[in-house]
């Protein structure tokens, strides 16, 4: 059998005991599928008073997906969307051509003590829809198809697994699953898409027999899937789905097939022609000067 390819954390702490960690894009791994950015984020105490808000930025190229474990947050865009992301709902934003969106506290939890933890990705869209139309999809937990299967809990949040299918629409074949496996459970993984993955978010398991660390990321041979075991109880995230059509330029917030539009859109968004979050004041400039396009900066956490 092929070797596994671990991925291991780069952590960026953004104050507080505000804790991220990526592991998409790597060094030695640009993408799973259409997945090209991958951020696990908390658990983080949210204290009154000390917020990690993130003001209004750009994206394009990409679709943004929200996933969250505990907490809240509530996210605006130019479109005029306004939507509490609560646990265990998915959020699909797709920037297209262009998209400006913020990510604050709630009002109503100003006040209160709360954890917040989960992931955000991106998928990188198809070249044909690069510059499709923004748009913006809610999808509450209580419409995420959940089954047990082989003694874990499943939550289908994108794409089809197990005779269940996401009501969550793509534009490329996609998988993004949420398996609780118990203590002392064994889990047989089909090869549910040409490229998969699994991260296991709060404890150590094994795939295929390997051990693997809380916060690593195993990519599993082309075609394949894997046994999943552990000896305690551990959350493992899949994600996959078809390659990608060709290469990804990443750039800041930026996704493109093409370095001209990277460039396009630092120059659109410098400018301020990229639209503007109702009722938002605030915005992230531009980084650096010129703007150039380079290799993704995996230290650090764009924003």
């Amino acid at each position: 059998m092929d070797s596994l390819q671990s991925l291991h954390p780069a952590d960026k702490d953004l104050g507080g005991g505000f804790k991220v960690r990526r592991l998409l894009p790597a060094a030695k791994r640009r993408s799973v599928g259409p997945f090209v950015f991958f951020d696990h984020f908390g658990p983080a105490t949210e204290q009154p008073g000390a917020e990690h808000d993130v003001r209004p930025h750009p994206h394009i190229g990409l679709s943004t997906v929200t996933y969250l474990f505990e907490g809240a947050m509530m996210h605006r865009d130019s479109l005029g969307s306004v939507q509490e992301i609560l646990p265990g709902a998915i959020n699909w934003m797709t920037a297209g051509r262009g998209i400006v969106h913020s990510e604050r506290k709630p009002e109503r939890l100003k006040a209160d003590t709360y954890v917040n933890h989960g992931l955000q990705l991106w998928a990188a869209l198809p070249q044909a829809h690069e510059e499709v139309e923004p748009s913006f999809e809610h999808t509450p937990a209580s419409a995420i198809p959940e089954l047990v299967e082989q003694g874990a809990q499943v939550r289908v949040l994108v794409g089809e697994a197990f005779g269940k299918r996401s009501p969550v629409k793509t534009r490329s074949q996609t998988l993004y699953l949420d398996i609780a496996l118990p203590a002392g459970g064994r889990f047989e993984l089909p090869a549910l898409a040409a490229e998969l993955a699994v991260y296991a978010v709060d404890a150590d398991a094994r795939v295929n027999g390997e051990a693997i660390e809380a916060h690593t990321m195993v990519v599993l041979p082309d075609g394949q899937g894997a046994v999943l075991s552990t000896d305690v109880a551990v959350r493992l995230m899949v994600i996959g789905g078809e390659p990608l059509d060709g290469p990804r330029y990443i750039t800041w917030n930026f996704v493109s097939s093409r370095r001209e539009r990277i460039l396009e859109a630092g120059s659109d968004w410098a400018a301020q022609r990229m639209g503007h979050v109702p009722g938002e004041t605030e915005f992230i400039p531009l980084p650096g000067k010129p703007f150039g396009v380079r290799e993704p900066d995996v230290g650090t956490v764009p924003v």
